[in-house]
């Protein structure tokens, strides 16, 4: 007798901690670039994060796109990367830290959609109620009475956000080929979406200016923390869990932005605040959450010899009953 049904509880919840990793280190990415790096450079920022992280994990692996992955990788490094890094940048600094993480938080909403449209997976209604508390969980957090509201801002913020649900999306579609590793995958969207900011960067930036010891401090957390190792936690957990649930896990990000606020720059929260913390970790949670799926038991069935039938049955049968 086999029992069928269940999962790998502890294997899921490592995967789940694992992938939030990342979320939570580009969390402190604001709190980085604002202490360590040089001020006003954000195309700079995004260029030294993505390109050397790139080019680091292609030598590593050791391993160049083949076939229609070159053309892939191109459109999933500029979905996750290329476009997105400046576009989140542009729209931050147009608009106050709380705007620009609550329009962020809608990016489970927005992959929800996608889904239906590109994977054909219709979202349960537990996962429209927990994007929508997720929205008002990260608003409640980070916005304050002062928020400065500006239209440019607000629509490079929803494009960034939206062209990130769709690489989400098109990577769990894609998912990467086989025998061939996720340091590998990653390198070819990161050295794509650095090649394509580089160039921006000495064109709208100009020359950077010479690093200090703390601004290569910062550069190396970036790299090797923040990009390298963050988007390889990140594409595993799209693989494995799919994107709708990594997507949840974004949710991190401004959770771990405001505590690093706390800890390091002496902030404090509001009740208010603490109220948005609550719900915004609820939410995430209940994004991770399966549905339930009905437990199997397969019962193998001896060869059985029934009088007046012609032909022996040569297989077994499995008579499947729900288990109570």
């Amino acid at each position: 007798m086999v029992v069928q049904g269940g999962s790998k509880g502890l294997g899921r919840v490592g995967m789940l901690l694992a992938t939030a990793v990342a979320p939570a280190t580009w969390g402190t990415t604001y709190l980085v670039t604002t202490e360590m790096l040089p001020a006003d450079r954000p195309l700079l920022a995004a260029g030294v994060r993505a390109l050397p992280a790139g080019l680091l994990l292609v030598a590593l692996s050791r391993r160049l796109p083949t076939g229609v992955w070159w053309w892939r990788s191109f459109v999933l490094g500029m979905l996750n990367v290329g476009l997105f890094f400046p576009l989140i940048f542009a729209g931050a600094y147009r608009l106050p830290g709380g705007v620009a993480a609550t329009i962020g938080s809608v990016s489970p909403l927005i992959v929800a959609g996608l889904s239906v449209l590109i994977l054909k997976v219709r979202p349960q209604a537990r996962v429209l109620l927990a994007g929508v508390g997720g929205v008002v969980g990260v608003a409640l957090l980070v916005l304050s009475s002062q928020a400065r509201i500006d239209p440019i801002g607000v629509g490079l913020m929803l494009l960034a956000t939206t062209l990130m649900a769709m690489g989400v999306v098109m990577s769990a579609r894609w998912g990467r080929p086989e025998g061939v590793s996720l340091l590998a995958t990653t390198g070819w969207q990161l050295t794509v979406g650095g090649m394509v900011i580089v160039p921006l960067m000495f064109a709208i930036e100009g020359m950077p200016p010479v690093p200090t010891g703390r601004n290569l401090l910062g550069f190396g957390y970036l790299v090797l923390i923040g990009t390298a190792l963050a988007y390889v936690l990140w594409f595993r957990g799209i693989e494995r869990l799919g994107a709708g649930v990594a997507s949840f896990l974004g949710l991190v990000n401004p959770v771990v932005a405001t505590l690093a606020g706390l800890v390091v720059l002496s902030q404090t929260l509001t009740p208010l605040q603490v109220l948005g913390l609550l719900i915004a970790l609820g939410a995430m949670l209940l994004g991770q959450r399966q549905p339930k799926r009905r437990t199997e038991i397969r019962v193998d069935l001896p060869v059985t010899l029934v009088k007046g039938v012609r032909e022996t049955k040569e297989r077994n049968r499995a008579e499947v009953v729900e288990a109570s």
